[in-house]
């Protein structure tokens, strides 16, 4: 499974600092470290020191890699060096700021990476071997900027042209040099010179051209451009309040709160909200249950907000949603059957209306928590084969012991999932685990495993759309990282 894994610099700068050193100003540095488990912080890197500055604006970047399903949790430290010790146990600390990595990226830029032509990645700048063809025609195809000309487009590149034979002992044809800014100015022709012939014979002249047809350099959004340009992620979530979850007052019941006050339901929603709430600018979060008769009538309902107020569904943060939950449990009587496609439905209409705006500024993740399987598979299938054309992904976590067989399905990795009508997803957007899978492992398992599709999702779904990120993306701006006077 293909993680998000992108490389992000900060760049830091800090305002009025305290100084420390008699008749001048502190010598600043700054030193990032990364939360390891334990309790333990490991450094990433440190900047330079900059004399006799109270505000400075550090030169150097610090780099680490950005993992959109996990909780990042950063330190920046400030520390005013006199002396040439790489130790900071002898240095004064200024102060210093903690946050998550996912906080700094959904509200600072950093530079977008520019391709080629979309195409199947090059690989090793090699092009599909055409068989038993003197003028053949390649398929084009795609290599980073980067890794073609070191972006600086008058860079001079090699172009070697060889006859394929399959043990590997590829005969040379010929060769040419060019440069990206020749390349664009098509169309452009270069003959293909073989060193050695052209040595031997005087009345050589080449040994074929290339034609260059398209070169064009465009620019691929990564999912941290798009969460970088002003993205919001709306979190949703829903929970299974079906008969077969068990009385929540027995010890054995799904739904039973231990003494410590935690349950199957309450583990998957803190590991995979801890994350997404990093990406939500006002940690306003709908949630709803489904599955139970709830009062006043005592009527089944497959989506009713947890807080009993239909009006105004939202919790605040991840801490509102376990609150309203605790005390929606002893309010309703555990019922059935268990239907998905309400709740899909509810959050595809805020898609819907995303979706009108025609940018790409918002992107929905829906949480369904369940004990079994979907007893609504056709009406669900609809669904998400609808919600397929929208802004938003569906994340399903199976607890307990049942049968999950119906959740594969949904998930789709054998092939598109497809409506009655025969009408197959647009793209796949669920993704099912069980939670039992996970039961002794880190808590953040869990969320690294369901989250990891949903930067491709969200990408896949602006690309199609032809959206740029919502925001313009201007030069790298400094990253703050202000330290508090002591």
């Amino acid at each position: 499974m293909a993680h998000c894994v992108t490389l992000v610099q900060l760049s830091i700068s800090c305002d009025h600092l305290i100084d420390k050193d008699i008749g001048s100003k502190s010598d600043p540095l700054c030193v990032l470290l990364q939360d390891v488990g334990g309790g333990s912080w490991a450094e990433l890197g440190r900047t330079e020191r900059v004399r006799n500055c109270s505000s400075p604006e550090f030169s150097k970047t610090l780099q680490l890699e950005y993992h959109f399903e996990t909780v990042q949790k950063l330190r920046f430290g400030i520390y005013d060096i006199d002396n040439k010790t790489p130790e900071l146990g002898d240095d004064d600390f200024l102060g210093g700021a903690e946050c998550s990595l996912g906080q700094i990226v959904s509200s600072q830029i950093i530079t977008l990476p520019l391709m080629l032509k979309p195409g199947k990645p090059a690989g090793r700048g090699t092009i599909t071997v055409i068989k038993n063809n003197l003028n053949p025609t390649w398929k084009r195809f795609s290599v980073p900027l980067q890794h073609f000309c070191g972006g600086d487009p008058s860079t001079p590149i090699q172009v070697r042209c060889s006859d394929y034979d399959s043990d590997g002992s590829h005969d040379l044809i010929g060769t040419f040099y060019t440069s990206l800014a020749q390349l664009q100015a098509v169309p452009a022709e270069f003959e293909c010179i073989h060193p050695e012939k052209q040595q031997k014979k005087k009345s050589y002249k080449n040994s074929g051209t290339v034609r260059v047809k398209i070169c064009q350099v465009e620019t691929q959004y990564s999912f941290l451009d798009y969460v970088m340009g002003g993205c919001q992620i709306n979190f949703t979530v829903g929970i299974d309040f079906t008969g077969s979850n068990g009385d929540p007052s027995s010890p054995d019941s799904l739904h039973y709160l231990s003494p410590t006050g935690v349950n199957e339901y309450l583990t998957a929603l803190w590991s995979v909200g801890s994350v997404i709430q990093d990406y939500d600018s006002d940690k306003l979060f709908p949630a709803f249950g489904f599955g139970a008769q709830v009062p006043p009538d005592w009527q089944v309902s497959h989506e009713f907000a947890l807080n009993f107020n239909p009006s105004n569904p939202y919790c605040t943060g991840i801490q509102g949603i376990v609150g309203a939950y605790r005390q929606a449990l002893p309010q309703v009587r555990l019922c059935g059957p268990t239907n998905f496609a309400p709740i899909i439905n509810h959050v595809a209409g805020l898609a819907t209306q995303a979706a009108h705006q025609k940018t790409a500024s918002q992107y929905f993740v829906l949480l369904l928590l369940t004990d079994g399987a979907v007893t609504d598979v056709e009406a669900t299938c609809e669904a998400v084969v609808r919600a397929s054309h929208l802004p938003m992904s569906v994340i399903i976590v199976g607890v307990g012991g049942a049968d999950f067989e119906a959740m594969e399905q949904l998930d789709a990795d054998g092939g598109p999932l497809r409506a009655r009508s025969g009408e197959a997803a647009a793209r796949d957007i669920v993704q099912f685990v069980p939670y039992r899978r996970f039961q002794n492992a880190p808590r953040e398992t869990l969320a690294q495993t369901v989250l990891a599709e949903v930067p491709m999702q969200l990408v896949s779904y602006f690309k199609a759309q032809g959206w740029a990120p919502f925001k313009p993306l201007p030069p790298p701006a400094k990253s703050p990282a202000q330290a508090p006077q002591a």
